[in-house]
């Protein structure tokens, strides 16, 4: 009888044994279950995450989980020779097509004594607005063609700068002027800046709106070497005697050929093609996209005013032709720092914040324009609306450039915002030069360009609503 209890015994023994044996593992098998499970939670949140188009990216073509996932180029380098060449190709196209743009009012000034001297300011002014208009509505289809096909474009569209420069020349009326100044040398213009910039995107991630700075800060430069060989070589008796205007213009055309070739080769993209549809209106479904491009459009109306409109302004406050023609020089002289310094802080203070700052400023500068009587008052008010100015210039497509986190949009994305905002370029100076006049001071125009600009600086501010920092974040 013991033994038989003893093996009854072993026998319970080994059978809970087994028993628990078995719920451990049955334990085990729902655990890897359920880490399973969470594993396939996971991976759809992530999947959920890189499609959702509210987060910058583009939705998914298909529901299929097994869809190829976006290749990772790997992250941009942020620096070295190659990345930097491109921001100095972008700033030479900067520096020849900008920079000649920048020099109207010296072109202005010039027409209403000689070749368009039975034309009034607001008329002439209409040449200028159709430059930058064209210029920035080139931009909404050579961004992304930039996107789709690379920088071949820069070649075609040198040629055809260089020619509208040379047309200028043999230019005599109107239309002729509006033709060959306004729209010709606006759209080449367009085609060559937007891919500029949209390289430099590919090429920095970090440091992005110190290098977009960077490049556009050649517009600066040429703003200064354009606007004084201009005036030495139109306005000064010694110089003009021995040089006409055509062969003035001439010669700046030959400038531009020489820094634009540099352009076209250290200009290239960093990234494969975009093969998707050409353009994404999804973006205009984003907040911040669509604040920024009202917050551009507003801005835009009241920036080019005193470029336009500060020489005539001051040979009203007495000041010599020719010196007035400086004052343009002594803009872009200070928009060089003003494009460079608050593109450095932008990388680590918020690229809308930055833009929203300089917008404001801007149009307050803008309103004390008219207190301004002497040359050292001019002076003085040129070095500050130039760097307050600059900023906006830099900031604008450093702000977009927070509406999209896939580089190869980038051409897109700053091609669209910035041609949406083109009306404000188109309509801005001939309001302004019928301010003018029809009233006898400068007054009207400045309170008008100004208001616009500040409330430009309210839009960029909402926009960082649509953000995910939110509207009181370092964005």
């Amino acid at each position: 009888m013991t033994d038989e209890k003893k093996m009854v015994l072993d026998d319970s023994h080994h059978s809970s044994d087994e028993a628990t044996i078995d719920g451990n593992n049955v334990n085990d098998n729902n655990v890897n279950d359920n880490n399973v499970n969470d594993n396939n939670v996971n991976d759809n949140n992530v999947n959920n995450n890189i499609n959702d188009p509210e987060k910058g990216a583009s939705p998914p073509a298909s529901a299929d989980p097994n869809a190829p996932k976006q290749p990772d180029y790997g992250p941009a380098p942020d620096g070295g020779w190659r990345a930097w060449s491109v921001a100095m190709g972008a700033g030479f196209i900067t520096f020849a097509a900008l920079g000649f743009a920048n020099t109207f009012g010296v072109f202005q000034e010039y027409y209403i004594t000689h070749q368009l001297q039975h034309k009034s300011a607001d008329t002439i002014a209409w040449i200028g607005s159709c430059t930058a208009f064209f210029q920035f509505l080139a931009g909404s289809i050579s961004g992304p063609l930039f996107d789709r096909y690379g920088s071949w474009l820069l070649r075609p569209s040198t040629v055809v700068c260089v020619f509208a420069t040379m047309m200028i020349s043999l230019c005599t009326e109107f239309y002729q002027f509006l033709l060959c100044q306004g729209i010709l040398l606006g759209i080449a213009t367009g085609c060559m800046q937007f891919p500029a910039m949209a390289a430099v995107m590919q090429f920095f991630d970090k440091n992005r709106a110190a290098a977009l700075g960077v490049a556009v800060a050649g517009s600066s430069v040429g703003g200064v070497v354009f606007p004084i060989a201009l005036s030495r070589m139109l306005n000064d008796p010694s110089v003009a005697a021995h040089l006409s205007f055509g062969w003035a213009v001439r010669i700046i055309g030959f400038v531009m050929l020489f820094s634009l070739g540099i352009s076209c080769v250290t200009v290239r993209p960093r990234l494969p093609p975009r093969t998707t549809q050409f353009f994404l209106p999804a973006a205009f479904k984003q907040t911040n996209f669509v604040f920024i491009i009202f917050a551009m459009i507003f801005m835009f109306m009241g920036l080019f005013t005193p470029l336009f409109f500060l020489p005539s302004y001051a040979v009203t406050q007495g000041m010599d032709t020719a010196l007035a023609s400086y004052l343009l020089a002594i803009v872009n002289a200070a928009s060089t720092f003003g494009r460079i310094i608050p593109g450095i802080l932008a990388d680590r203070l918020g690229r809308i914040n930055v833009l929203v700052v300089g917008g404001t400023a801007t149009g307050i500068i803008i309103m004390c324009l008219t207190k301004a009587h002497s040359t050292a008052g001019l002076v003085v008010f040129a070095v500050f609306f130039g760097f307050a100015s600059g900023t906006i210039v830099s900031g604008a497509s450093a702000a977009i450039s927070v509406c999209s986190d896939d580089p190869r949009k980038m051409g897109t994305y700053l091609g669209m915002g910035l041609g949406t905002a083109s009306i404000a370029v188109l309509i801005g100076p001939p309001i302004n030069g019928q301010l003018v006049h029809h009233y006898p001071t400068y007054l009207p125009m400045t309170l008008f360009s100004g208001i616009a600009c500040v409330v430009g600086g309210a839009f960029a501010f909402y926009a960082k609503s649509g953000t995910p920092q939110g509207i009181m974040g370092r964005v």
